[in-house]
């Protein structure tokens, strides 16, 4: 099996599992329980909040766990929103946001308020200026994604919170894939949100960094972990496996980064080289080391991946959390491309355990089965 779906999850690290394993045999109590059990469990947590926040640059009681990406960016924007309601109901997202946002800011709309989307100019990425263009007196929430989970465009985070924090607008920034592989720095925003699956570690954890002096409401009501603001039982191994592979993904991020670049460019080479009618969407350099968003002529995206798959190799034709919804891309969408080069595209994303031997099968595999599907 050859996997190039890493933008929708990785594989747990093995040595993640092992720092997890622990907490979920032996020291298993309540981390809100003020037995012995419980406050050994509540202790790691606290270890794995100020390592996490360590390696953001934050301050650690700033930072909330939750469940992951999805629900980082709910809190972030409907809880921002709540809080702000008397100040005005305008909300400003990239047309490219992950519908996790998108779907929050629908959601906000049957509460009175307005969204503006702003597009992305064709290479796929969001301008300072269009952003400022769209923040009104009324706005109290702007959200660009550090980079697009299906194109791997780079976004230029610290240009647009300049622009928020001139205007004192609410700016949260998705960073989700770019966690553990650029630099937190590189992304400065009132509120960060990232899911530990993208970098190695587990699913259904993940956290949202909110800065300190901004407010926002709870969606999640029923107890006081992470300071009342999102009530339920700390997922003590999950915050552990969280701290340790973001840990070691930002110790090897270099070179991971090299080695899945060298991956992603030979594979882009080869596919380019050999078949015809084949197109790179996205910026060619301002993205991450590890995607590939390619649209073949005469071909469905959903025809290649599932030919691929019957092969042994998982590729995908867009966001993970919109799989099974037979509907144009809204990324490549935004960007303006043509309806036949939006319905043939495909994203392969690498990983640090692929090889060289794995991009040749593949476009050999490539080549087969779009001279079927032309032919």
């Amino acid at each position: 099996m050859i996997y190039l779906d890493h933008a929708a999850t990785t594989p747990l690290d093995v040595e993640v599992l092992e720092k997890m394993t622990p907490y979920l045999t032996e020291i298993y109590g309540n981390p809100s329980s003020q037995h012995s059990f419980g406050q050994r469990a509540a202790n790691a947590v606290l270890s794995a909040r100020d390592k996490i926040a360590e390696i953001m640059g934050v301050p650690s009681g700033s930072l909330y766990f939750t469940s992951g990406g999805t629900e980082a960016g709910n809190t972030a924007l409907k809880g921002v929103c709540a809080a702000n309601r008397g100040r005005g109901r305008h909300i400003v997202l990239s047309a490219i946001e992950h519908p996790a946002l998108l779907s929050s800011a629908e959601d906000m709309k049957k509460y009175g308020y307005e969204v503006t989307y702003v597009k992305p100019s064709g290479n796929g990425a969001v301008s300072a200026a269009d952003v400022a263009a769209a923040i009104r007196p009324d706005t109290v929430f702007v959200g660009v994604m550090a980079a697009n989970n299906e194109t791997g465009v780079i976004q230029p985070i610290k240009d647009i919170y300049e622009v928020c924090k001139e205007r004192g607008v609410f700016c949260y920034c998705d960073c989700v894939q770019t966690a553990g592989v650029l630099d937190f720095g590189q992304f400065p925003a009132d509120g960060i949100g990232f899911a530990a699956h993208k970098f190695y570690g587990p699913k259904g954890f993940g956290g949202l960094y909110v800065r300190g002096n901004c407010k926002f409401e709870r969606l999640l009501s029923g107890g006081s972990q992470e300071k009342g603001l999102r009530g339920g039982t700390t997922y003590v191994a999950g915050a552990v496996g969280c701290a340790y592979a973001l840990e070691r993904a930002v110790k090897c991020a270099e070179e991971n980064n090299k080695k899945v670049a060298e991956l992603r460019d030979r594979f882009v080479e080869s596919v380019l080289a050999s078949i015809d009618g084949v197109h790179l969407n996205g910026d060619k350099v301002n993205r991450l080391p590890s995607n590939a968003n390619l649209s073949f002529d005469g071909c469905e995206g959903e025809q290649i991946a599932f030919a691929l798959d019957l092969k042994g190799i998982a590729v995908s034709t867009g966001s993970a959390c919109s799989s099974g919804a037979v509907t144009a891309s809204h990324v490549l969408t935004a960007m303006g491309l043509p309806d036949e080069r939006i319905k043939s595209a495909v994203r392969f994303t690498f990983g640090k355990n692929n090889t060289m031997e794995e991009v040749e099968e593949t476009v050999d595999a490539l080549k087969e089965i779009v001279m079927r599907i032309r032919g």
